[in-house]
């Protein structure tokens, strides 16, 4: 039997916004598998609050006024008690616009470090000083990788996140390239001489598009001499583009699923959806993270007020989570240690620690 009563006060009701559809949507899977399995983990126990947890999927592959709207409306009702996902950061500042602070927003994925997040809005993932940087002081290290082509699509995060690589390595950016999300074709960009100048990529396209980039890059032969390096590139990605396009590609990220302090994770994972579910990816144990991370400031702060949340971040608050205990301080957490993974075949293996 239910240890919850049944009726809508009773619920703790969490948005979580992932793509349906678009670039990003072969994402969606593992990231709902991976919270499945936090909820029915807090369900098992004292839910949040004292009452049961439930999810409601939001399509975030729609145009980010699109999203918004549908965020506000159901906002509107009263029964909405948090919001999380993995989107872009497009659809993370429209909803957070529409949000205004009503409710808490885990943001659960990598973003660009903006100073001006609305109220409310906690990133759960890293910054580009969190992956992507100290990854490119790695490649240069172990490779001597020294000059950089930048591609990525056009849009808040890779823009944001090309400045911050600018501003750390001047005058080694030979090529920046930017393309809508849905982009097909490549060609233009890889006949680009000044592509020729780099010796690596800092890749920032999301889902198909990275897909369809690195299976076009391996057809040209780059990828024996070039390096990829990308912190948005998960296993998922790595099985729509195949084994071939996967050469020399490096990912950065502190959530790799078979690295966190929770040995028996994935084993609970499969016990649940099966050994069929979608992979694991370091974005899904994310969006894990998120939810439990929710349970966690309410069990901590007694409710899930913003205000509440703001004031008790301001000086730091520890939230214990299935992987340990982490420090938020204003609306991100300290950072936590990164690791590089190189690509073999369809998975990532950790090859290295990054040392900020």
């Amino acid at each position: 039997m239910s240890p919850f009563h049944e009726g809508t006060d009773d619920v703790t009701e969490v948005l979580n916004i992932v793509p349906l559809q678009g670039s990003g949507g072969i994402m969606a899977p593992p990231c709902e598998a991976a919270v499945a399995l936090a909820v029915s983990e807090i369900n098992s126990g004292a839910g949040i609050l004292g009452r049961e947890v439930r999810v409601t999927t939001v399509d975030g592959g729609r145009a980010p006024t699109e999203v918004a709207r549908e965020v506000s409306a159901l906002l509107a009702t009263g029964m909405i008690d948090a919001i999380t996902g993995w989107h872009t950061s497009a659809v993370r500042r429209a909803v957070a616009r529409a949000a205004d602070g009503r409710v808490p927003y885990l943001f659960a994925t990598i973003h660009e470090d903006l100073p001006d997040e609305p109220p409310g809005v906690v990133m759960v993932g890293e910054s580009p000083a969190g992956n992507v940087l100290p990854a490119m002081d790695w490649l240069h290290r172990q490779y001597g990788t020294r000059r950089w082509a930048i591609v990525g699509n056009d849009y808040i995060w890779p823009r944001a996140t090309a400045r911050a690589v600018r501003a750390r390595h001047p005058g080694a950016v030979v090529l920046e390239h930017f393309v809508p999300l849905g982009t097909e074709d490549f060609g233009a960009l890889l006949r680009d001489p000044r592509l020729d100048l780099a010796d690596g990529i800092v890749l920032l396209l999301v889902g198909t598009d990275a897909v369809r980039f690195n299976q076009q890059f391996a057809q040209t032969g780059r990828a024996a001499y070039q390096v990829r390096l990308s912190p948005a590139i998960d296993e998922t990605v790595l099985l729509a583009a195949g084994p071939a396009a996967n050469e020399n590609l490096y990912v950065a990220s502190a959530y790799f699923p078979d690295q966190i302090g929770d040995p028996d994770r994935l084993a609970r994972y499969h016990r649940l959806h099966g050994r069929f579910a979608p992979a694991m990816t370091f974005f899904s144990n994310t969006s894990y993270e998120a939810i439990h991370l929710i349970g966690s400031m309410a069990r901590t702060l007694g409710s899930l007020e913003v205000p509440r949340m703001r004031a008790a971040m301001t000086d730091g608050l520890v939230l214990e989570t299935p992987s340990g205990g982490r420090v938020f301080r204003g609306d991100r957490p300290e950072r936590a240690e990164a690791l590089i993974a190189r690509a073999e075949g369809v998975q990532l293996h950790v090859v290295d620690s990054l040392v900020h």
